[in-house]
């Protein structure tokens, strides 16, 4: 856990809150005395800004309508060269 002096806080706002959003807990300290906790939020209010980090950072796209009801039960399409696999396996490696 990071102990952080509001003046920190206040001139390095957005660093800390990116910090908050990755899971990190931070104490805001007022001379040396705490008094405030920044935690990150839980439940589906963290899983849209985590969404949101991610499309912003080119690694996702937002989706442009909802799955179909069927969508899980249609069948996987053909990849008899397994180059899914290949090309995930190279993500991997790439540390994507």
């Amino acid at each position: 856990m990071k102990r952080v002096p509001i003046t920190s806080l206040k001139a390095r706002l957005s660093e800390y809150l990116e910090a908050v959003k990755a899971g990190e807990e931070i104490v805001v300290t007022d001379r040396g005395r705490p008094v405030a906790k920044l935690i990150p939020m839980t439940g589906e209010g963290q899983e849209d800004a985590r969404i949101a980090e991610l499309v912003k950072a080119g690694l996702a796209r937002p989706p442009i309508a909802p799955l179909s009801d069927d969508f899980w039960t249609l069948p996987r399409p053909a990849d008899p060269e397994g180059r899914a696999l290949q090309f995930l396996l190279e993500e991997r490696r790439n540390g994507r």
